[in-house]
């Protein structure tokens, strides 16, 4: 499995122009990767209940159709979020809600995730992975 990853952090810094005062400002930004073929979104500015859209490829070729996207919070271990494959019409969320992520996987080699109306609860990092076959589906 390969992995790319992505960090949601937070500025918190008010912005004023003509009196007008602007929120909270996210941004998030790759770390490295373990050198392999894969690589995701490396910088994206947002601000407080917008919806934050990554994108994921990789240059393994098409029979790594299956994507994964994980999301460490603070203190917290990884956890899958939700698993895509181009096989499968569904994307699996697992416990996870469709009302606060969305992922899209049309083909085999790119895909993307959305967290949506970001929070500050959000902040953690984001990891990509594609894989060729798993237990389930070989």
């Amino acid at each position: 499995m390969s992995i790319a990853r992505l960090e949601i952090c937070f500025l918190r810094e008010m912005l004023t122009y003509q009196m007008f005062i602007y929120g909270t400002v996210i941004v998030l930004h790759s770390g490295g990767t373990d050198g392999s073929d894969v690589s995701q979104t490396s910088m994206l500015w947002t601000k407080k209940g917008q919806d934050a859209t990554m994108n994921c490829s990789h240059t393994k070729g098409g029979s790594y159709y299956q994507m994964y996207w994980y999301r460490q919070l603070p203190g917290e271990t990884m956890e899958l979020v939700v698993f895509t494959s181009t096989a499968r019409g569904e994307h699996d969320f697992g416990a996870f809600s469709k009302e606060k992520f969305s992922a899209t996987k049309t083909e085999a080699e790119r895909g993307t995730f959305t967290v949506k109306k970001v929070q500050p609860e959000d902040k953690g990092l984001y990891f990509c992975a594609v894989s060729q076959h798993s237990d389930t589906n070989p």
